[in-house]
């Protein structure tokens, strides 16, 4: 079946000048005309096959594909399988990232999102890929939430462009990361700005601690193009592979900015019963 192709452009503006979360582009639909942001995810996930076709056909983003081969690189310089991972996918969006993992092998693939659009469009466009995925907030941790996921088992996070533009706050992540196991693997990629001197913004400083002190053994780090600009210009993001050393202490990396107000969500939960029937846990 041929797939919808969306009549998307881009505004005269000169992208340079506003937050990468705040670049918006025109999509023409029903004879009108929608003015959508890069990071309005719940509307984008609505129309199928729209995401894919802005960042991936348009702006050729690369990072799925990057973070992936990354972490298969580090496992096997260690001696280790992707079949032998349980992976929890921070940030999962509508699957992209889960895609690449699933067809590596991974054992277990858990996705969470606090969008439940993303969810929706990951069982639309990718079926079957995860073995169970949460919409839930992770800066509203409670005692249900935290138990279910350690129940997986997590030996290893991965986080794909979505850490930094408020879509995931430190907090967020800090708890994700304190879900995997001691010895545990890590991936995930960062806008290069965040490993500036100057850049004193909480996921900035959290970068530094992971890299300075003893929490991230890292095993590679490498700038790369994440993808073009609506100008055509490169934005470059590294990525981060590492084995974790031990959690990180929730007080010392937060400031104001980066806290978050939990939202009033209800956790939800649903999955591959094919992959959870063959894969006992």
């Amino acid at each position: 079946m041929r797939k919808h192709r969306y009549n998307i452009r881009f505004p005269v503006t000169e992208s340079h000048k506003v937050g990468q979360d705040e670049v918006q582009f025109l999509l023409e639909e029903n004879n009108q005309i929608v003015n959508l942001r890069f990071h309005d995810y719940g509307e984008l996930y609505k129309r199928p096959g729209l995401y894919e076709q802005l960042f991936y056909d348009r702006l050729k983003c690369s990072s799925p594909d990057k973070v992936s081969e990354i972490l298969a690189k580090v496992l096997k310089q260690n001696n280790l399988e992707m079949s032998e991972l349980r992976v929890l996918d921070l940030g999962a969006g509508n699957g992209m990232v889960g895609e690449r993992l699933f067809k590596m092998g991974v054992s277990r693939l858990i996705g969470i999102d606090i969008n439940a659009n993303a969810q929706e469009a990951c069982f639309r466009d990718r079926p079957g890929i995860y073995d169970a995925y949460y919409v839930a907030d992770l800066c509203k941790q409670d005692a249900y939430l935290k138990d279910e996921l350690l129940t997986w088992q997590v030996d290893c996070l991965s986080c794909v462009a979505a850490l930094g533009f408020g879509d995931i706050p430190t907090e967020a992540f800090i708890n994700a990361y304190n879900l995997v196991k001691q010895g545990g693997w890590i991936v995930f990629n960062v806008k290069e700005t965040f490993m500036q001197e100057s850049d004193d913004s909480g996921f900035s400083k959290l970068i530094k601690q992971l890299l300075l002190k003893d929490i991230l053994e890292v095993h590679h780090l490498e700038r790369y193009r994440h993808r073009l600009s609506i100008d055509g210009t490169p934005l470059y993001y590294y990525v981060l592979a590492g084995k974790k050393e031990s959690d990180i202490a929730l007080d010392t990396t937060l400031s104001p900015d980066n806290t978050s107000t939990p939202l009033t969500l209800p956790i939800t939960k649903q999955g591959n019963e094919s992959r959870q029937n063959f894969y006992k846990h």
